[in-house]
């Protein structure tokens, strides 16, 4: 190993530990495996990332850009529904990153990286249901995002029963109305 040069270790880092959650948690990824899987030293990420913290946030950000471009897509040809059953749909396709996206207790959520990347996949979300005129902005973009976020996340944890979740996701929310 002392000699092995990998072409591109940071995407190969990134692609082997969104793998590895996706499959079996985070709680599974361990940083030595995923370099004796790649055929590297187990201490190589450390360029790239310094730690197991700089893996996680890294699929973070890139994950919340990833929403931010499938929410942008929908809103920019549908409405609020439209991007809340884009949400649900981001979820399925992409779990390993999901799964690490809203897990604080994991991230360095002070990195100004992150805080944009996360401003930037929730805009779409905030502005449709702004668009609906909720008396309460506040409290209907988080009902909003609860509603998208729940059915994601039962879905992917084997809980909801639909075999079309997007479906699913669109009737659940055509029940939201923040005027009421």
């Amino acid at each position: 190993m002392a000699g092995y040069h990998h072409g591109n270790l940071r995407d190969a880092i990134l692609a082997g530990a969104v793998s590895v959650i996706a499959c079996d948690g985070v709680a599974a990824l361990s940083l030595r495996a995923l370099a004796a899987d790649i055929g590297v030293s187990h201490t190589a990420f450390r360029r790239h990332f310094g730690s197991r913290e700089g893996v996680l946030n890294t699929l973070a950000v890139q994950g919340n850009l990833m929403l931010a471009e499938q929410l942008s897509g929908a809103a920019a040809v549908g409405g609020f529904i439209d991007v809340g059953v884009a949400y649900v749909r981001f979820a399925l396709a992409n779990p390993g990153h999901f799964a690490v996206m809203f897990r604080s207790d994991l991230l360095d959520n002070d990195d100004p990286e992150l805080i944009s990347a996360r401003a930037e996949s929730l805009a779409p979300l905030r502005d449709g249901v702004r668009a609906l005129g909720a008396a309460d902005p506040t409290a209907a973009e988080v009902a909003a995002w609860g509603v998208v976020h729940g059915v994601a996340t039962l879905a992917l944890n084997g809980s909801l029963q639909a075999t079309d979740v997007e479906a699913l996701a669109r009737r659940a929310l055509s029940q939201f109305n923040p005027l009421r």
